[in-house]
C-alpha cells in the first residue's frame, strides 16, 4: 500500500487484514536501541521510512490516491472544511502553530522552538495551550494563551491531556524526550503518571507498577480522558522485542499504578490476528468508544504487515474502520472533537482529518503533533 485508504462511511462493514505474524527473537526496544545509539526521536514523526516533508500550509486535498469514486457507494461524501473546527499543531522543527482550518496554513506561530511530544491540549471552548517543551535537561508543560502570549511553566512532564471539563491536566513523566547529551535515569521509577488540578495545584502521581514488582520500562506515548472525566486511556509503547504495546484505562479515583493493579484494565484486542495485532494509540470519542490506531504484527524482526484506523468499543469490537494506513509510517497525534464528528491524527508528518468517519483529507504536512480546539 502506497498510501492512506478511505475506510467508508460511519457505520460500515469494514475490511480486515490478515497476515501470518512475523518470528519473534529476543531483542531491545527500538527506543532503547536508539538511545543506545546516541539518538533519539521524540516525535511522531518517527516512521522506518521518510514521509513528506513540506512546510504546513499546503492545501487540503483528498487523501493521495482517492477520489470520490473510491467511496463505496451510500458514503458521504468527501468531506468539506463547512464547520471544521480549529486546529493547533506542532511542526516537525518544534515550533507550536494555529493552522487555519480550511487551507492547513499557519495562520500564527504561538512558540517559535523547543516543543516535543505528540500530543498538545486544549480545553473545549477554551482560550490556553498546554504543550510539553523541552528546557535543557528537563521536559515542562507549560501553557501559553490561544491568541498568543508569554508561556507559563506548570509541572515537569511531558504529553498534557485536559479533562473535559478544564479542571484537571494529566500528563506522563519519562526521559525519553530529553535532547542528546542529557543522561537521565531508565529506572522503572522514572516512568509516572500525573493528575494534576489546576486550581489548586494538588497532584496525584501513579508510578507505572508497584517498586517490589520487577519490569521493564512501559513508557506512556499518549493521553485521553473519557467523557465522563473520570477515567484516562493510556497508550503504552513497546517495551522490548516490539511487544509491550498497550491501551491501558485507568480509573483516576481507584488506580494505585498506571500499568496493572485495581481500577487499570487493558482494551482488548478481538477479530483475526488479534494475537499478533497491538494498540500503537487511542483516543476517547464523546461516545466513549474509542478511535485508535491497530497494527500488525508485533514481535521481532519488526514487520508491519497492516495500520488501521478503527474506531473500536470498549471491549476491542470493530465499530467503524476510518482508514487503511501507510504500513511505513507512524500514525500518532489522533484527537476526536468535542461533537464526535471530526477526527483527526497523522500520518508520518502528514495531518489528515475525517468528517463522520469518512474519506479522510489531508490538510497539512510537516507536522509532529496535532489537536482540535
Amino acid at each position: 500500500m502506497s498510501y492512506d485508504r478511505p475506510g467508508g462511511p460511519r457505520p460500515g462493514a469494514a475490511r480486515r487484514t490478515t497476515n501470518r505474524p512475523g518470528r519473534r527473537k529476543a531483542g531491545r526496544p527500538a527506543w532503547l536501541a536508539v538511545l543506545a545509539a546516541g539518538t533519539l526521536c521524540a516525535t511522531a514523526a518517527c516512521s522506518t521510512a521518510a514521509s513528506t516533508r513540506a512546510a504546513p500550509g499546503s492545501s487540503a486535498a483528498s487523501a493521495p490516491g482517492t477520489s470520490q469514486a473510491s467511496v463505496p457507494a451510500g458514503a458521504l461524501p468527501p468531506p468539506t472544511t463547512t464547520g471544521r473546527p480549529g486546529v493547533v499543531a506542532v511542526t516537525a522543527d518544534g515550533a507550536l502553530v494555529v493552522l487555519d482550518p480550511s487551507t492547513g496554513a499557519v495562520a500564527r506561530t504561538l512558540v517559535a522552538s523547543g516543543v516535543v511530544g505528540d500530543e498538545i491540549a486544549v480545553p473545549r471552548g477554551g482560550n490556553t495551550v498546554y504543550f510539553a517543551a523541552a528546557r535543557g535537561c528537563t521536559d515542562e508543560i507549560e501553557s501559553v494563551p490561544l491568541a498568543g502570549g508569554t508561556p507559563a511553566l506548570i509541572a515537569p512532564g511531558v504529553l498534557p491531556a485536559i479533562s473535559p471539563d478544564g479542571t484537571r491536566l494529566a500528563f506522563a513523566r519519562n526521559p525519553l524526550y530529553l535532547p542528546d547529551g542529557c543522561h537521565p535515569s531508565f529506572s522503572t521509577t522514572a516512568f509516572t503518571l500525573a493528575v494534576r488540578t489546576l486550581g489548586t495545584g494538588r497532584q496525584v502521581v501513579y508510578p507505572m507498577a508497584a517498586s517490589n514488582v520487577p519490569a521493564l520500562p512501559s513508557p506512556i506515548s499518549h493521553l485521553s480522558w473519557a467523557p465522563d472525566g473520570t477515567r484516562l486511556a493510556v497508550s503504552i509503547r513497546e517495551t522490548q522485542d516490539n511487544e509491550g504495546w498497550n491501551i491501558i484505562i485507568a480509573d483516576t479515583a481507584s488506580a494505585k499504578y498506571y500499568l496493572s493493579g485495581p481500577g487499570v484494565t487493558a482494551v482488548p484486542l478481538t477479530g483475526p490476528q488479534a494475537r499478533s495485532s497491538y494498540y500503537r494509540e487511542g483516543v476517547f470519542m464523546p461516545d466513549g468508544s474509542l478511535f485508535v490506531n491497530r497494527v500488525c504484527c508485533q514481535g521481532v524482526p519488526v514487520r508491519t504487515t497492516s495500520s488501521l484506523m478503527w474506531e473500536v468499543g470498549m471491549s476491542g469490537g470493530l465499530v467503524h474502520q476510518v482508514a487503511i494506513g501507510l504500513t511505513s509510517r507512524v500514525h500518532a497525534s489522533l484527537d476526536a472533537d468535542a461533537t464526535g464528528h471530526w477526527l483527526l491524527y497523522l500520518s508520518g508528518t502528514n495531518l489528515y482529518v475525517s468528517r463522520n468517519g469518512a474519506t479522510p483529507v489531508l490538510v497539512a504536512s510537516g507536522l509532529s503533533a496535532a489537536a482540535w480546539q
